[in-house]
């Protein structure tokens, strides 16, 4: 098997095990969940990715709010507390994402 095609099925396995499904068939990853996938070590570079995939989005005349919903989530923190942090619900801007960070 070519290296390329092991690369490939790699990927696609890592975003199918992170891929949740809604109550409509609609398939979407969480953002915080595919920095780690894609193995960036802090949210403020994975969230640049995002920022200029939004751009893309918008300058292909698509609503960016269409494929990037805004979820903020709840996490623990030490001595039980607790904090709100964004995330966003991705739709179909995985491969956008993904060839904004091979240009990168």
């Amino acid at each position: 098997m070519s290296k390329t095609k092991e690369i490939i099925e790699y990927e696609e396995k890592t975003f199918e095990d992170i891929k949740h499904i809604d109550d409509f068939g609609n398939e979407y990853w969480y953002a915080r969940e595919l920095q780690s996938a894609l193995e960036y070590n802090e949210w403020r570079y994975f969230q640049a990715v995002i920022e200029r995939a939004q751009i893309a989005c918008a300058n292909s005349n698509s609503k960016i709010n269409n494929h990037f919903g805004v979820h903020t989530k709840t996490i623990e923190m030490p001595k039980n507390a607790a904090k709100q942090i964004i995330d966003y619900k991705l739709l179909q801007e995985v491969k956008r994402i993904n060839l904004c960070m091979q240009k990168f």
